[in-house]
């Protein structure tokens, strides 16, 4: 699916990190469209393979951004009714007064507007599955003669006398606590009940820290390919700082942030301006208890000894990149920094290569 990536160096052959985060994201996909390894993506799995060969309702249920859409084609997959329809009703986005028509379909002439017969999303998803995103804005008007199609699997078109039979598998989605709305009079307990038979929870991003490497390089490929610009690197450092964020925007917040990347990156590596809130990786080394009826006072570095560790720290870096500067494994890339800041502080702390001397 991917090269390998590799570059030579005084004839030896070196995998390059972009390589290794690579070689990560090769391992096998085998939740459909469902990028992942983490315990999370396995639960919510485990909980779509049980729902799946039923014909029980299921009720995805997360935050905005975490891919419930995704959740509910991956029911539909997996279904027997995978080689039908799966119809899509984005109830938040469907005017009020053309609920009803969106749901059941209309006959010519049944109000103003209506130039022809049309059929309704339970109609063309005849046979296969009808996908609720939304479903907590339904308007309550609608909401009962939705819970009798779910009672009963029989509607009528608007302005029809003939009942027609809706054999579909229904999955809805909302990112709302339905059980808040029922409590506010906005939601049907009994429609409430009857959405809430099988509920399926997706997880937020924040939970699902160690999928993010899979995902940002799934979104790597597909931001090359759908934005039509050259393939960027994904160093380390970057995947570092993608692993630091909270992601409150979840799934869709991390694809936003690498197709904007991409196109500034121009097939040279990543940048991202992500505020850092998670943890350090390793832990501070917690001050020994202070004597008995002392108080602990904070730990601290003086201005000195902040400059002396970022100088080390910069040595190091230089090192392990055996001195290269920018591009590929270079010590800006290893650091997250630019070139250009990284000869910066090197100049400040009188850091040079050392020279090769004859033995």
């Amino acid at each position: 699916m991917r090269s390998a990536g590799v570059v030579e160096s005084d004839g030896a052959e070196l995998v390059s990190e972009e390589s290794d985060l690579e070689d990560e994201a090769r391992e096998p996909m085998a939740f459909g469209e469902l990028v992942g390894q983490s315990a999370a993506l396995r639960r919510l799995i485990n909980q779509v393979d049980l729902v799946t060969p039923t014909e029980a309702l299921a009720l995805i249920l997360g935050e905005t951004g975490t891919g419930k859409e995704l959740v509910a084609h991956e029911i539909h997959r997996r279904s027997a009714r995978k080689n039908h329809p799966l119809a899509r009703v984005n109830c938040a986005s469907v005017p009020n007064e053309l609920f009803e028509s969106e749901f059941f379909g209309h006959m010519r002439g049944s109000f103003t507007g209506a130039v022809r017969d049309r059929a309704g999303r339970f109609e063309t998803a005849q046979g296969g599955t009808i996908f609720l995103d939304e479903v907590g804005e339904i308007p309550l008007q609608i909401q009962s003669k939705l819970l009798r199609v779910l009672q009963e699997k029989r509607y009528e078109r608007v302005g029809d006398d003939r009942t027609r039979r809706a054999d579909v598998q229904i999955v809805a989605a909302t990112n709302r606590d339905l059980k808040k709305e029922v409590a506010a009079g906005r939601f049907r307990e009994d429609l409430y009940y009857r959405l809430n038979v099988f509920p399926v929870r997706v997880a937020p991003l924040r939970e699902r820290m160690d999928d993010i490497p899979l995902l940002a390089a799934r979104f790597v490929e597909l931001s090359s390919r759908e934005l039509r610009c050259p393939k960027p690197r994904l160093t380390r450092a970057a995947m570092k700082q993608l692993q630091s964020y909270d992601w409150p925007g979840n799934v869709r917040e991390l694809r936003n942030v690498i197709e904007r990347a991409a196109i500034l990156a121009r097939g040279g590596a990543l940048e991202f301006e992500l505020p850092i809130c998670g943890q350090p990786e390793v832990p501070p080394t917690p001050p020994a208890d202070p004597p008995e009826g002392r108080v602990a006072e904070p730990k601290f570095l003086t201005e000195v000894e902040v400059q002396r560790f970022q100088r080390d720290n910069l040595a190091v870096a230089l090192e392990a990149a055996h001195w290269k500067i920018s591009g590929p494994e270079s010590a800006a890339e290893l650091l997250g920094l630019k070139p250009t800041t990284l000869i910066s502080r090197m100049a400040k702390w009188g850091l040079k290569k050392p020279e090769c001397r004859a033995v």
